[in-house]
């Protein structure tokens, strides 16, 4: 695998890679709030240690308890480094994190699945610090919470609940005139790239200088002021350096471009970016998706990246690629990531191997005022953080009406999804946007419907005419595809999930949809009888539900070891047109 020039492994924001960094994951002192005062806790008087960033709840934090904890604590020690800021970064905390210096709080953030940092250089000092966290999860349905139980027992398809920290942990070290932002948008109109940025401390003796290199050869340096709080610098791509064409990104040809960024004070460099990206175009056109101005099918399996031994963090960064690669082989073009904001390393491979992804909003299963707060905080944090990233295709905001139950006659609900379509479009233009997956849409660039119908015929004829599939009809069961007030405007239709299909000796200790299969010579047939049947449909593509297996669901084509259920090249035949 050949990797981008700015890569280090297991560096957790692939995208914006700095040199002087330090690795937090590992051993710290924990203790349950219950069992500990918070006096004790900020002197890091905590009774038991825990693997980081693995959450209590699974085997590989060291504690494996799965019972609800709804305040944890965390300490250990960090050094400063002389002459620099200290930033200390969590990828990810459930469900509101405090982050406190030598007893002292420095910083707080609401929302399990956003990256948040705190600059804590004024709470440092010589030597060693304590560092402690604080993470509290009330663990009602109202939080953006995913498929995480509020329940004492799993439900359904929810399962154990995950608390505190359960993403990297890191410090970065930087001057006090660092790059703060970094927005990459292509152009395949004019093969040009526009890079709107911001520094920490502008002024007229600052500028950033960007170099763009294809395949170890430069291609353009563009020096721009940073005078300003917010800047941006348009970079065309075609070089008389380049003796060849325009690589574009595919997931035949997943090309990439290597970028590094440079802050320069009175002439100084005071801090260097690296980060990569690539042109491609992910778009709709009446009723197609279309990538790079061609027609494209989406065959996706939904992936929900839970892992037996580790919960919804992955064991290693090697299990990321196993995923990907995985699925490529069974024939899938891309994931459905569901109800799950994934580490960003998943979309640094996705990049590199050529495969798309959809990211959706964890739900919250609650409608009030506040709950809507949080969730356009929190959205609008995650689409920040990832826009950068090639392989992140299609935006998915509610799912199934949950956390929206009556959208399909409450305005102010479908009001809600329609507001947060636009914000998302008014942040980027360049992907597509899915406001209620499943039905009951508002706003959306794509309408998606979910059926989980196990007869293939059956399925075919339901969604045999644009009206029945637009419009519902007396054999389809499901919700409407729209909510009240809104209607289809030819935009292209997936289903986008389906299947499902578990084997009867599995559903003696979980579940799976309809009625199971008895071998794999009926669970191949089944498979192809349903994807051959929404293939029949011509479509924009499909979701599959689903990769694996997951807790008390065992639906998935692979079990939770991941190891396959049939041989990967019977699911690959079946899964072509």
């Amino acid at each position: 695998m050949k990797h981008v020039k700015c890569f280090q492994k297991g560096y957790p924001r692939p995208q914006f890679v700095r040199d002087a960094w330090i690795d937090l994951n590992g051993i710290w002192k924990f203790g349950f709030g219950e069992e500990v005062t918070e006096e004790n806790a900020l002197c890091g008087k905590l009774p038991r240690e825990i693997c980081v960033p693995y959450s209590y709840e699974t085997e590989m934090s060291g504690i494996g308890d799965p019972g609800v904890h709804r305040t944890v604590w965390y300490s250990r020690t960090i050094s400063p480094k002389a002459g620099k800021r200290t930033i200390l970064y969590l990828e990810g905390a459930d469900h509101t994190a405090t982050v406190y210096v030598n007893g002292t709080a420095a910083g707080t953030h609401c929302g399990a699945y956003s990256r948040f940092s705190v600059d804590i250089t004024k709470y440092l000092h010589a030597g060693e610090n304590l560092l402690t966290v604080r993470c509290d999860d009330g663990g009602h349905p109202a939080q953006v919470r995913g498929k995480q139980r509020w329940q004492k027992e799993n439900f359904g398809c929810w399962y154990v609940q995950t608390t505190g920290i359960w993403k990297s942990v890191w410090l970065e070290y930087v001057d006090d005139v660092f790059l703060q932002s970094l927005k990459i948008t292509p152009d395949l109109t004019d093969y040009s790239v526009k890079l709107d940025f911001s520094v920490s401390c502008p002024a007229e003796d600052v500028c950033v200088s960007f170099a763009v290199s294809f395949g170890g050869e430069l291609l353009h340096t563009v020096t721009a002021s940073a005078s300003d709080r917010y800047c941006s610098v348009t970079l065309p791509l075609p070089s008389e350096k380049l003796t060849y064409q325009v690589a574009l990104w595919s997931v035949e040809e997943p090309s990439l471009y290597d970028l590094t960024v440079r802050v320069l004070k009175s002439g100084k460099e005071t801090d260097r970016v690296g980060s990569y990206f690539a042109l491609r175009d992910y778009s709709v056109m009446g009723d197609k998706i279309m990538l790079n101005g061609r027609p494209f099918y989406a065959r996706l399996a939904l992936d929900q990246g839970y892992w037996r031994e580790s919960g919804l963090t992955p064991p290693d960064e090697e299990a990321l690629v196993r995923d990907i690669t995985l699925a490529k082989q069974m024939g899938f073009n891309g994931v459905r990531k569901h109800q799950k904001v994934e580490d960003e390393r998943f979309f640094y491979y996705a990049d590199l191997l050529g495969f798309t992804v959809w990211c959706e909003l964890p739900s919250n299963h609650w409608f009030a005022d506040d709950c809507s707060e949080q969730i356009t905080r929190e959205w609008m944090e995650i689409v920040r953080a990832n826009y950068n990233h090639p392989s992140l295709v299609t935006w998915v905001i509610f799912n199934e009406s949950w956390g929206v139950r009556n959208i399909l006659v409450n305005r102010v609900q479908s009001d809600l999804a329609t507001a947060l379509y636009y914000l998302t479009k008014s942040f980027d233009q360049m992907r597509p946007v899915v406001s209620n997956d499943g039905w009951e849409h508002a706003m959306s660039d794509i309408l998606t419907l979910h059926d989980y119908e196990q007869d293939g015929e059956k399925l075919f004829t339901r969604y045999a005419t644009m009206q029945k599939i637009t419009q519902g009809s007396s054999e389809n069961t499901q919700p409407l595809p729209y909510a009240q007030g809104y209607a289809y405007r030819g935009q292209p239709v997936i289903i986008s999930e389906f299947g499902g299909t578990a084997y009867v000796s599995d559903e003696q200790k979980g579940w799976g949809y309809g009625d199971g299969v008895g071998g794999d010579g009926e669970f191949l047939e089944r498979f192809s009888s349903l994807v051959g049947a929404v293939d029949r449909l011509r479509l924009s593509g499909f979701c599959y539900t689903q990769l694996t297996d997951v807790q008390q669901e065992v639906n998935g084509l692979l079990h939770e070891d991941r190891t396959p259920k049939v041989p990967l090249e019977e699911i690959a035949k079946r899964n072509r047109r």
